[in-house]
C-alpha cells in the first residue's frame, strides 16, 4: 500500500502497509502501541508473541518488521477485540503467519508448548477503580485481572533463554515493573524514556527485559521538537508505518 494510493478508511487507522479497524476494541490505536511495535528488537526474533493484542496492531507491526519464516502469535481475552484482530490480520499482507488466539493468557500459557524469542505487551497499568468510559475499556486498562506479577510469570514460562520481553508503560509504572522483574531474576537490557518534548520530563518508557544478563542500553527520545513538529528520532522510528512521515 503506497502513500500515494492509500485511501483513509473510517473506523480505524491506515498505515503504509496495512489497515487497523478498531471500532469493536476497547483500546484504540495509540502512540504507545505504535512506539512499542516500532521499537521492540526483532533482529534475532524467530517466534513472536503479543500478549493482550487488542486490535492486533503490534502483532501486525512486528509481522511487517520480521522475515517470512517468523511466526507471530497474539492472545486477546476480549472476544470482540480478538475477532477484530483476526479480521485485521487476515486482511494484511502477512495473514499466513499471524495467529490470533481468543483466550486468557494465564490459561493459554499452561497449554502452550512453544517458546518465543520476542514477547511484547502493551499491558494494563491503571489500578482498579480508575474511571473509564466503558467496562470493556476499564478492563483493558486495569491491572485487576492481569497484574504485572502475573504478566511476568507468564512471560517466564514462554520466553527463550536469550529472548526479550518488551513493554510500554507510564514511567512510574515502568519503574515498578522493572523493580519487580529484577526481583524475579530478569535483566534490564534496553530502556528508552519517552517525553512529549524537550520541556517535559518523560511520561512513558519502553523496556526490554531478558532472562539473559548483559550491559543495559539506556536512552531518551522526544516525540516533538521545539517547533512542535515530530522529532527526527520519532520519525526515524515510525517512518515505515505512518503514511505522512
Amino acid at each position: 500500500m503506497s502513500q500515494q494510493k492509500a485511501v483513509l478508511r473510517p473506523n480505524g487507522f491506515t498505515f503504509k502497509q496495512f489497515f487497523i479497524a478498531h471500532d469493536r476494541c476497547a483500546m484504540k490505536v495509540g502512540t504507545d502501541g505504535v512506539l512499542l511495535g516500532a521499537w521492540a528488537p526483532v533482529a534475532e526474533a524467530t517466534a513472536v508473541l503479543d500478549i493482550g493484542t487488542g486490535s492486533g496492531l503490534i502483532a501486525l507491526m512486528l509481522a511487517q518488521r520480521t522475515g517470512e519464516n517468523v511466526l507471530v502469535e497474539a492472545v486477546e481475552l476480549d472476544e470482540k477485540a480478538a475477532a477484530q484482530a483476526q479480521e485485521n490480520a487476515a486482511a494484511s499482507p502477512w495473514a499466513d503467519r499471524i495467529r490470533i488466539h481468543q483466550d486468557d493468557i494465564r490459561h493459554w500459557t499452561k497449554r502452550c508448548e512453544r517458546r518465543y524469542s520476542l514477547i511484547v505487551s502493551n499491558p494494563p497499568y491503571f489500578v482498579p477503580g480508575s474511571e473509564c468510559a466503558t467496562p470493556a475499556r476499564a478492563s483493558a486498562r486495569s491491572t485487576t485481572d492481569l497484574t504485572h506479577d502475573v504478566l511476568l510469570a507468564c512471560a517466564e514460562e514462554l520466553i527463550t533463554e536469550d529472548g526479550f520481553f518488551c513493554v510500554v508503560l507510564p514511567t512510574a509504572a515502568g519503574d515498578r515493573l522493572v523493580a519487580l522483574a529484577l526481583q524475579r531474576g530478569w535483566h534490564l537490557r534496553f530502556r528508552t524514556d519517552v517525553a512529549d518534548n524537550d520541556n517535559r520530563p518523560p511520561n512513558r518508557v519502553l523496556l526490554a527485559l531478558s532472562p539473559e544478563s548483559g550491559e543495559p542500553f539506556l536512552d531518551r527520545m522526544t516525540i516533538r521538537g521545539p517547533d512542535q513538529r515530530y522529532s527526527e528520532a520519532h520519525c526515524s522510528l515510525t517512518r515505515d508505518f505512518y503514511l505522512f512521515r
